[in-house]
């Protein structure tokens, strides 16, 4: 079975060839498509096992990081989105990515027609753009593109990366609910990570969701950034591996349908 993955673009994205790269190393055959003939033709989503939104400022990030594009998403495919979701297929957010799933009410989930939006990823706690690697440990086995207690190395590279939820309430059904994928940890696999450990400030370490299929995925570190070993920027020090942190993610995907 050939598994397809549609990698959704617009103005600002700047990691989806990155993504594409990522993908097709996997074994999946990518479209890359801008977000317009996407709404022109909404049954392309159809054809397709993998949604991948990827990073970058999608329209500048005007207003909030992902906002634009949450709306359109959500006004243009709301419908087709929710069906492709039911239908057992998988959708990944990265970076950017994440906030638009976030802002378009598709994470924490699930999707309805009057869903609100009870998370959000505001400006990090330094008040500026982070530029650095992290430690993430994978604190569940929900998400069928990580094995729970993996611990992976990635890079983040955002302003607007902070997990916060609207209230207490929200914060507690995602974790009863098991739906915390990765957390920030320090290079010892410890959570409650201080800065930059913790890059961003997120409450309760969280860098990344799903929903509650375990179908939808959202993180702010970017996995299509260390597919390669000698991505890694310590790889001439510590040796080469045999690939790169997030690979994994990507090949998972692709598993999850042969």
């Amino acid at each position: 079975m050939t598994v397809k993955t549609l990698i959704i673009r617009t103005a600002g994205t700047n990691c989806d060839l990155e993504t594409k790269f990522a993908f097709e190393r996997a074994g999946s055959e990518v479209s890359l498509l801008h977000i317009n003939r996407v709404n022109e033709k909404p049954s392309l989503l159809d054809e397709h096992q993998v949604l991948a939104l990827p990073g970058g400022f999608s329209y500048g990030d005007d207003i909030a990081a992902g906002k634009i594009l949450a709306n359109e998403l959500r006004m243009e495919l709301g419908d087709r989105l929710k069906k492709f979701v039911d239908s057992g297929k998988l959708v990944i957010g990265i970076c950017n990515g994440f906030q638009v799933l976030a802002r378009a009410g598709l994470l924490p989930g699930p999707v309805t027609r009057d869903t609100q939006q009870p998370v959000t990823l505001p400006f990090n706690d330094s008040n500026k753009f982070e530029d650095r690697w992290v430690y993430l440990r994978a604190d569940s086995g929900k998400s069928p593109l990580i094995n729970k207690g993996e611990m992976i190395y990635l890079p983040v590279a955002h302003a607007e990366g902070k997990f916060l939820t609207k209230d207490d309430a929200t914060l507690n059904a995602i974790r009863d609910n098991d739906q915390i994928i990765f957390r920030y940890v320090d290079r010892d696999g410890r959570t409650e990570a201080q800065y930059p450990a913790n890059p961003n400030g997120s409450v309760d370490d969280i860098a990344g969701i799903c929903d509650p299929t375990g179908r939808v995925l959202g993180l702010m570190p970017h996995p299509e950034r260390h597919v390669l070993p000698t991505q890694h920027p310590r790889w001439t020090r510590e040796g080469v591996k045999p690939e790169g942190d997030g690979m994994q993610i990507f090949r998972n995907a692709v598993r999850y349908f042969v």
